[in-house]
């Protein structure tokens, strides 16, 4: 079987699993922020906080609830670094640094799950079970609060009440993400993914030397890690790790399991706001946009340069004989497009335009599927101008799902689309500009740009994964890039929330004949056309002056 038909057999395989887990998957996740019950541990959790779980929240409050969380967590898991010496199971590592610190654990609590660490070599069993794998969970369950935040301001009307966020984030939490990272655990140990608490010790000697490795709760950790969109790794490695990602069957199912809940959730929406065809319309543009990135990526990697690619069966450079070039493509755009960042090859190893394929995924937005709660509220930021735009050709007051798309909610989506680009460009800027950053690049010239326009990217995103030949661990990237992960993270929830309470304030405006219908192929179209303009305008120039070049050069 030829490289080229085998990863397009993969990708077959993976879409049929998809289709069978859409619709159970996204009915019961909107059975599951509908029902007006609580689960006994779920009780005891509220008690816990103090929470009462039945208060309706407005949009002010929701937001509160979502920043004094994340705040917590944050202090939290940067103090649990900074003692990891005095903890048992600490392997005989010492404190993290004070900037790698902050920048962990602004990176696992945003959900981007940035690493300017070799994971084995500096957290113990404490930090990353009690500290990490915790974040892994309520960092996405938080990305899926805000989106059904979102999904219930365009169903509800004449309120300004989203619902209430506390019920919310432990609901996600203890009804979807732990029974499906459950299943999918005991999937990878069935692989061969480790999962066990052990110590560091020998694995043999090699020449002259020998090498060590440590054990850990992997499998567990790699569920979530797929699951949730998170994407840090147990290992420097990553999924392209033999103990994460044992088989070709073990990648594919990785691959299911980072696009399984953003895809779903269409679903989830559509039944929420009482229309599935409104969910299909989202979906088909999700799809549309993650096939076409991901042919594009399996054209450009299996394109072929001479008699080394010739024998490879395609650009092999950077990637695992287990997995191969399709694999590898599909995975790759799979964690860019979502806001996942695990790899199972390195990017940085890719052709020029392959390199640039996975750093343009994240910088639309990160919306074809996304991450979980996070891919669908940015792409409905994007229906929303996209139905802005349609309203302009046509000249008529814009509406999306009977909610009428005004000065202030257009405001608030301007400002949405608008603060992840300031943050990359000017913080590239600014590292391009300064003599010391400039250091950390591995390469000259338009890869070593193109590590830092990733890197920044990626931060802003809130993706995770990195051109691997940029030396981040140092103040200014722990400093910056942290900084740019938690503003990457929750100014965009300001206005989405906000948008979600303006939206729930109005009353419903009926259809007549001159409605354009947002269930339609029509609109699915202008939405995938919008994405991508709106993207290119941004990022051509930068993208000029990186990966385009490299790509055009080579």
């Amino acid at each position: 079987m030829s490289p080229v038909l085998a990863g397009v057999l993969q990708l077959l395989a993976l879409i049929a699993a998809l289709a069978l887990a859409y619709r159970p998957l996204g009915d019961y996740m909107a059975r599951v922020y509908s029902s007006d019950k609580h689960l006994r541990v779920e009780k005891w959790i509220y008690k816990g906080i103090g929470a009462n779980p039945n208060a309706q929240m407005r949009w002010p409050a929701y937001l509160r609830g979502v920043l004094a969380f994340s705040a917590v967590s944050v202090l939290f898991l940067y103090l649990l670094q900074r003692v990891q010496g005095h903890l048992p199971g600490s392997l005989g590592f010492t404190a993290i640094d004070p900037d790698q610190a902050f920048n962990t654990a602004a990176s696992f609590v945003t959900n981007t799950n940035w690493q300017s660490y070799y994971g084995e070599q500096a957290m113990g069993h404490v930090v990353q079970t009690a500290g990490l794998a915790v974040q892994n969970f309520v960092s996405a369950a938080v990305g899926m609060a805000v989106a059904v935040a979102l999904v219930r301001g365009f169903a509800r009307s004449r309120t300004g009440e989203l619902g209430n966020f506390w019920s919310d984030l432990v609901r996600g939490t203890v009804r979807i993400l732990l029974p499906l990272s459950v299943v999918a655990a005991v999937v990878l140990v069935a692989c061969g993914a480790i999962q066990n608490f052990a110590g560091i010790h020998s694995v043999g000697q090699f020449f002259g030397g020998s090498q060590q490795w440590n054990g850990g709760a992997v499998a567990s950790q790699e569920a979530i890690k797929e699951i949730g969109t998170n994407g840090g790794g147990y290992f420097n490695a990553n999924s392209a790790h033999p103990f994460e990602n044992p088989t070709p069957f073990s990648n594919l199912f990785e691959i299911f399991l980072i696009l399984v809940i953003p895809f779903a959730l269409t679903r989830t929406f559509g039944v929420m706001v009482g229309s599935v065809k409104q969910g299909y319309a989202i979906l088909a543009t999700m799809v549309t946009i993650w096939i076409g990135f991901t042919a594009l990526m399996m054209a450009t990697e299996f394109h072929h340069h001479g008699p080394a690619f010739d024998i490879a069966g395609g650009a092999m450079e950077g990637k695992e004989t287990r997995f191969g070039v399709g694999a590898s493509s599909i995975f790759a755009v799979a964690t860019t497009l979502t806001s996942t960042g695990a790899v199972d090859s390195f990017h940085s190893s890719f052709t020029g335009l392959g390199g640039g394929i996975t750093m343009l995924g994240m910088q639309l937005g990160e919306i074809a599927p996304g991450g979980t709660g996070s891919g669908l509220y940015g792409m409905l930021i994007m229906a929303i101008i996209a139905v802005f735009i349609a309203g302009l050709m046509v000249g008529r007051t814009p509406e999306y799902l009977g909610k009428k798309i005004g000065t202030r909610e257009i405001k608030f989506a301007a400002c949405y689309i608008l603060i992840t680009p300031a943050l990359v460009l000017i913080f590239t800027a600014a590292a391009m500009a300064l003599p010391t950053p400039g250091n950390s690049m591995t390469n000259s010239g338009a890869h070593g740009f193109s590590e830092i326009l990733y890197a920044y990217t990626s931060g802003a995103n809130n993706n995770g994964s990195a051109f691997a030949g940029l030396n981040a661990d140092t103040q200014w990237f722990n400093s910056t890039i942290g900084l740019v992960m938690l503003l990457g993270r929750f100014l965009p929830m300001v206005f989405v929330l906000a948008l979600a309470g303006s939206l729930a304030e109005q009353k419903p405006v009926p259809a007549t004949a001159g409605t354009l219908r947002t269930e339609k192929p029509l609109f699915t179209g202008l939405l995938v056309g919008a994405v991508l303009i709106i993207t290119g305008l941004t990022y051509f120039p930068a993208l000029a002056l990186g990966p385009l070049a490299e790509g055009l050069a080579s």
